[in-house]
C-alpha cells in the first residue's frame, strides 16, 4: 500500500505532458484558458445576493464593461420551489444559514471558450446554467443533485466545468456548450472547493463539512462531519487518492486546526499547496509528494474582530487566496479581520495590511501583476499590487460579491441586448 501511495503521489506532481504547461498554469493562477480571436478578457464579478454579473476589464483601472443578469428565470424558479414543500425548506434554509438572511443567487461563474455565454452555479435554485451574454437569456439548465449547487472549476481547455452539489455530496461535470453531464463523483460532506491540475488530468475536490451550524467550540469539531479532500481521474471520475488532513494536522502538531480545506492554490509546478481552513487567521502549506505538512503560517488578527467564532460567516475566518503566475508571492483575503495582504512566500512575511470590509475572494488580475479581491461587506472589488502589497484602485459592484473570475466576452460586447 505504501509503495501505491507513492506512485500515486509521483503522479499527481509529474509535469505535464509536452505542450500541456501552459494550459495547467492557467487552470491553477487564472482559472480562465487563454482568449480567441475576437474576445475581450474581463473579470466577471458575482454579487451573490442580487443575482447579476457585473464584467469588470481584467487589469489596469477596472473599469464596468456591463452587466449581466444571472437570474432571468427568477419568478419561474420562485414558482417552482414554493409549490414544492421540500425545496421551500431547504430554499427558507440556505436563506437563514448560508445567506446571512438573503437568497443566494450566484456563487461562481466561468465563461464559454467563445465567450458568448457565462455559465453560473446558483446555490439557492440547486442549478447551473448558462446565459447568453449578447441577449441575456438562458442556453441551458443543470438541476445538481440535492438543494444547493456551490464551488466551480474550469478545466484549462475550457470545454468543462465542475460543480459541487452540496446537499448531496457530489460533484458534478458538466460539457460547457451543452450542459450535459459527462462524469460526477461522491465526495466527504459538503464538496466545497474544485480544482482542476495536471493540465486537466485530475480534479481535487474538497469537503467542509456543516459550516452553517453553531456548534462552533474546538472541542465540537467532529460534529461537522466528514471533510476530505478528494482526487480524481478527470477522465473515469474514479478516485486516485483521498487526504484526510486531520491526520496530517495532528502529525505537524497542530490538531487545534480544523480540517475543512477552504480556497486553495498550487504552486504553478504543482508541487505544493496552499489552503485555509475553518476558523484560522492564516493558511497552511502542504507537500504533495511527500504527502505532508510543512509550514503554517498564522496572520496578524484585527483587535475589533470578535472572538466568539458563532459570529464568523460560515465558519470563516479567512477565506480567499490566490498566488502571482510566477508563484513568488500569495495574496490572502482576511475575510473576518477586514483586510487583505499579500505573503511572501518564502518567508510567509505578510506585507502591508489592505483595509478591506469582510473580502471573500482573491483573484490574479488579467496581467498576472495583482490581485483583485471582493469586498462582500462594501460591495465593490479591490486591486491589490503583488510587488509592492499596496491598494491600486477599488470599483463599485452589487451587492455582497464573492466569486471573482477571469473570462472571455466579445471585444465589442457592452451588455445583454435583451432584458
Amino acid at each position: 500500500m505504501a509503495g501505491l501511495a507513492a506512485l500515486l503521489a509521483a503522479a499527481l506532481v509529474a509535469g505535464p505532458a509536452s505542450g500541456a504547461e501552459t494550459a495547467a498554469g492557467a487552470s491553477t493562477t487564472s482559472g480562465a484558458p487563454a482568449a480567441g480571436p475576437g474576445l475581450r478578457e474581463v473579470l466577471f464579478v458575482g454579487n451573490n445576493w442580487e443575482g447579476t454579473a457585473d464584467v469588470l476589464a481584467s487589469t489596469g483601472d477596472l473599469a464596468k464593461v456591463g452587466r449581466v443578469n444571472v437570474i432571468p428565470d427568477k419568478e419561474e424558479r420562485l414558482r417552482e420551489i414554493y409549490l414544492n414543500p421540500v425545496k421551500l425548506g431547504y430554499f427558507l434554509g440556505i436563506r437563514a444559514t448560508a445567506g446571512e438572511g438573503h437568497d443566494q443567487f450566484v456563487d461562481d461563474m466561468y465563461t464559454t471558450p467563445d465567450g458568448s455565454a457565462v455559465v453560473a452555479s446558483r446555490p439557492s435554485f440547486a442549478d447551473v446554467v448558462s446565459v447568453d451574454v449578447r441577449t441575456g437569456r438562458i442556453n441551458w439548465r443543470f438541476p445538481v443533485a440535492g438543494y444547493r449547487a456551490d464551488h466551480m472549476a474550469v478545466s484549462p481547455d475550457g470545454t468543462r466545468v465542475a460543480v459541487s452539489a452540496s446537499t448531496a455530496n457530489t460533484v458534478h461535470v458538466l460539457d460547457i456548450a451543452s450542459g450535459r453531464q459527462v462524469g460526477s463523483f461522491a465526495t466527504g460532506d459538503k464538496p466545497h472547493e474544485n480544482t482542476f491540475t495536471q493540465g486537466g488530468r485530475f480534479l481535487w475536490n474538497s469537503s467542509i463539512g456543516d459550516v452553517t451550524s453553531s456548534l462552533d467550540a474546538p472541542w465540537l469539531d467532529w460534529t461537522k462531519g466528514d471533510r476530505k479532500i478528494t482526487v480524481v481521474d478527470a477522465q473515469t471520475f474514479r478516485p486516485v487518492r483521498v487526504i484526510d488532513m486531520r491526520a496530517r494536522l495532528d502529525a505537524f502538531g497542530r490538531s487545534d486546526l480544523s480540517d475543512a480545506v477552504r480556497p486553495m492554490s498550487f504552486t504553478p509546478d504543482e508541487s505544493k499547496l496552499y489552503f485555509q481552513v475553518s476558523f484560522f487567521n492564516g493558511f497552511v502549506e502542504y507537500d504533495v509528494a511527500a504527502d505532508r505538512i510543512t509550514r503554517v503560517k498564522t496572520l496578524p488578527v484585527n483587535p475589533a474582530t470578535s472572538s466568539d467564532r458563532t459570529t464568523w460567516v460560515n465558519d470563516s475566518r479567512h477565506h480567499g487566496m490566490s498566488m502571482s503566475p510566477d508563484g513568488a508571492k500569495l495574496c490572502i483575503a482576511g475575510t473576518m479581520d477586514d483586510y487583505a495582504t499579500v505573503v511572501d512566500r518564502a518567508t510567509l512575511e505578510p506585507g502591508p495590511l489592505v483595509p478591506a470590509a469582510k473580502p471573500y475572494w482573491a483573484t490574479v488580475d488579467g496581467d498576472g501583476t495583482g490581485c483583485v479581491i471582493s469586498e462582500s461587506g462594501a460591495d465593490q472589488v479591490t486591486a491589490i499590487d503583488f510587488a509592492t502589497g499596496a491598494k491600486r484602485v477599488s470599483v463599485p459592484v452589487g451587492d455582497h460579491p464573492q466569486r471573482v473570475r477571469l473570462g472571455h466576452v466579445p471585444a465589442d460586447w457592452t451588455g445583454p441586448s435583451a432584458p
